[in-house]
């Protein structure tokens, strides 16, 4: 095909955003596996383990009742129910049809809320370091991405102070996302009370609540949210799920959240204009997944945990690397600065977090992320969900790798 007589002309909004870090490094993973090289791959944020079989069971009953044509917008009327019993069985909260909305992950969900809400000029805060998609879905809505710094003094989780300092005119909302990737940070309640009394001082502020890895959690009980801490403040909080990561149905993609039924309005009006409503025989397995047994999460997370403490154990072992413990999540999140101004056995610098992935990759085939795309860096991001022979084959290739620098 001759490109150069293309008369395609991307929108602006294409020139103000990147694909996704995540993708873009599994990508690269892909292509040098096709290669022939061996890639011990810890980029990718997700779950090795299975769907459970009853959830699958769910789908494949859904199917053969022919449970394949569109449903409503907001999902169907047994997802909504099996939504709200999951939030008030984990928060406490007793929300409303009216309140809920689903959609085509929580990725989707999130992206339709920015739309519903944010102009030209509006900010929206994103505490750093950040999921990689934030600050790209608020520039495709043409709205401010307002990166606020954090720091290993506060776990690297927002401060009152911090907020208060970040607030303008403009701000519309700001990002919560706990437990954090890829910090794995979670907040406590005495921390999201102290965030609520700031947001009581600024009524037009709203919080976007993202809770995909709320149940992956190490501090024995699902992660706190402000929802729930601030009962006052639930008609600003949306409060974003899905089924993705604490059930392993990352691919099933189906999302949700619970918030102001004029925002939900606003969302579904939204969806019915793009992908009409979720899979059917997706929400099936989510209804089954959010209602039925919630034995897959007890005996996942101490799994997780396990590997975790290998992953933390063997970083730290590994001088200049200093891991972030998480307290949620699967991910790794490691301070990188004793590598940079070292020298490769090649004679190149590693001048940043960049050129120590890269370095790694290449030394030691291990695929991880670049700080840089979380807005923190020298940083660089493991991903422990995956089975403990890889982690410590990695953490082994790596500290081979570290070792070789001068």
């Amino acid at each position: 095909m001759d490109t150069a007589s293309s008369s395609f002309r991307a929108a602006e909004r294409i020139g103000r955003i990147k694909p996704s870090p995540s993708t873009a490094a599994a990508a690269r993973v892909r292509e040098l596996k096709a290669e022939g090289r061996r890639i011990l791959d810890l980029t990718v944020g997700e779950p090795d383990f299975d769907t459970p079989d009853h959830i699958k069971r769910a789908a494949i009953a859904a199917i053969e009742a022919g449970e394949t044509k569109y449903t409503p917008v907001n999902g169907t009327p047994l997802l909504r129910e099996a939504i709200r019993g999951s939030l008030l069985r984990t928060h406490g909260i007793e929300y409303s049809d009216a309140e809920i909305t689903v959609g085509g992950g929580g990725k989707q969900v999130i992206f339709l809320a920015l739309m519903a809400t944010v102009d030209a000029g509006d900010e929206v805060l994103v505490p750093a370091p950040y999921w990689v998609s934030y600050p790209d879905m608020v520039r495709a809505n043409e709205g401010t991405p307002v990166i606020v710094p954090t720091s290993a003094e506060t776990g690297y989780k927002l401060t009152p102070a911090t907020l208060e300092a970040a607030i303008t005119e403009r701000t519309t909302w700001v990002i919560l996302n706990s437990p954090g990737n890829p910090s794995g940070a979670v907040y406590t309640a005495e921390e999201l009370g102290a965030l609520a009394e700031v947001l009581r001082r600024h009524p037009r502020v709203s919080v976007l609540s993202d809770e995909i890895y709320s149940e992956i959690s190490y501090t024995g009980s699902a992660a706190l949210s402000l929802a729930a801490v601030a009962p006052d403040l639930r008609h600003r909080v949306l409060v974003v799920s899905g089924v993705s990561k604490s059930y392993a149905m990352t691919g099933w993609r189906l999302g949700y959240a619970a918030g102001d039924p004029a925002l939900v309005r606003a969302i579904n009006t939204l969806q019915s204009q793009t992908s009409s409503c979720p899979s059917s025989i997706s929400q099936a397995a989510a209804a089954a997944a959010l209602s039925g047994t919630q034995d897959f999460i007890a005996e996942t997370v101490p799994v997780y945990a396990e590997r975790r403490d290998a992953a933390v154990a063997g970083i730290s072992a590994i001088e200049g690397l200093d891991p972030l413990v998480p307290d949620g999540a699967f991910y790794l999140y490691v301070d990188c600065a004793g590598l940079i101004g070292r020298r490769t056995e090649e004679g190149d610098t590693l001048a940043d977090d960049q050129d120590v992935t890269l370095y790694l990759l290449d030394r030691a085939g291990v695929a991880v992320i670049q700080g840089s795309a979380y807005g923190q860096s020298p940083f660089f991001r493991i991903s422990f969900a995956t089975d403990l022979e890889t982690i410590r084959a990695a953490i082994d290739a790596i500290a081979d790798a570290v070792g070789a620098l001068r």
